[in-house]
C-alpha cells in the first residue's frame, strides 16, 4: 500500500487559535492548536505525519535577497511567540514528528521533505491556509485546509487560480502577493498574470515574447523585469532546508501517555487533557 504522509503547516493555525482562543485560557494558541491536531488525527488516522513551524513568523533567509519580505507586518505578538516552543512539544509528545529552523520558513521544510523522500512510492497531503503552497500540487500531492473546507488537487488549482500548479510561481512572480510583501509587476493583476501564462506558459516565456508585445502591458512588464524575476525567486519554495528526513521517521507513534500528561498538567489543560490523549 502506497504511504500517505500528511504535512502540517503550523503557523496559520498556531495565529488561527491565538486570536479565536480566550486570552484568559491558559497558552491559548498552544490550546486551539492542539485541538486541531487532535480533531485531525481522529478525522485522518494517519500512519505517517510531521509537522513544521517557523521560528520567526515575519522573517528568513529571504530576507537577505529582499528585506523587505514581510516586514511590512506587524510583529508577532511576544505572548504568540512564547508559545512555540511550547506547540512542538506537544505535538512531539502526541507521537508527531517536528521540524523548526532558524532561518528555513515551515513552507520551506514541507518542500524539503517531499523532495528529500520523492514522490514515485509516496503520497502527500500538506495541511495549510497558505495558497503559495499549491505550487507543490501533482499527481502524488494535494493541498488541503481542514478549517475551511478546502481541497487542492490540479484541476482544484486550475479552476481557483486560472494556471497549473507549476505556474503558480510565475504568477506570483507577475501579481506579486501582498500577504509576503512579494512586489510582482506594478499594474499586472492575478487575471492578467493567469491570462498570460495561458499564453506563454511561464516567466520565461512571456519575457521571450515582450519585444512583439504592445500596450500598457508590454510596458509595466518591462519597467518591472527585475521585480518580476525577483519575485519568483522569493514565492519559489526551497528544498533545501537543513533537515534530516526519512520516510520511517515519519511513521506517528501515538502519545507518550507520560509526557503528554505532564506537559498537560503544566500548561493548565486538564478538560483538554483526557479528549486528546483517547485519541
Amino acid at each position: 500500500m502506497t504511504p500517505v504522509v500528511h504535512l502540517i503547516d503550523a503557523s496559520p493555525y498556531l495565529f488561527r487559535a491565538f486570536f479565536s482562543v480566550p486570552r484568559s485560557v491558559a497558552s491559548n494558541a498552544v490550546y486551539g492548536f492542539t485541538s486541531f491536531i487532535a480533531k485531525y488525527l481522529t478525522d485522518t488516522h494517519p500512519t505517517h505525519i510531521a509537522v513544521a513551524f517557523d521560528r520567526h513568523f515575519n522573517q528568513s533567509f529571504r530576507n537577505d535577497t529582499y528585506a523587505p519580505y514581510k516586514a511590512h507586518r506587524e510583529k508577532s505578538p511576544p505572548e504568540l511567540d512564547a508559545q512555540v516552543d511550547p506547540a512542538l512539544d506537544v505535538v512531539e509528545a502526541l507521537g508527531i514528528t517536528t521540524f523548526i529552523d532558524e532561518r528555513y520558513e515551515a513552507d520551506d521544510i514541507i518542500a524539503t521533505i517531499i523532495d528529500r523522500i520523492g514522490t514515485a512510492n509516496t503520497r502527500f497531503v500538506i495541511v495549510t491556509s497558505d495558497k503559495d503552497m499549491t505550487q507543490l500540487v501533482s499527481d502524488q500531492v494535494t493541498v488541503v485546509d481542514p478549517a475551511r473546507g478546502l481541497r487542492f488537487d490540479a484541476k482544484a488549482v486550475e479552476a481557483k487560480f486560472g494556471v497549473r500548479p507549476d505556474q503558480i510561481v510565475d504568477l506570483l512572480a507577475l501579481a506579486g502577493d501582498p500577504v509576503d510583501n512579494i512586489p510582482g509587476v506594478r499594474g499586472i493583476g492575478p487575471k492578467t498574470a493567469a491570462d498570460l501564462l495561458r499564453r506563454y506558459e511561464t516567466l520565461e516565456g512571456i519575457y521571450e515574447h515582450v519585444p512583439q508585445m504592445k500596450g500598457s502591458v508590454a510596458t509595466k512588464l518591462k519597467q518591472d523585469a527585475a521585480l518580476a524575476g525577483l519575485s519568483k525567486q522569493l514565492a519559489t519554495v526551497s528544498t533545501e532546508a537543513p533537515i534530516e528526513v526519512a520516510l520511517e521517521k515519519l511513521r506517528y507513534r501515538g502519545p507518550d501517555d507520560a509526557r503528554a500528561r505532564a506537559l498537560f498538567a503544566e500548561l493548565g489543560f486538564n478538560t483538554l487533557r483526557d479528549r486528546v490523549l483517547a485519541v
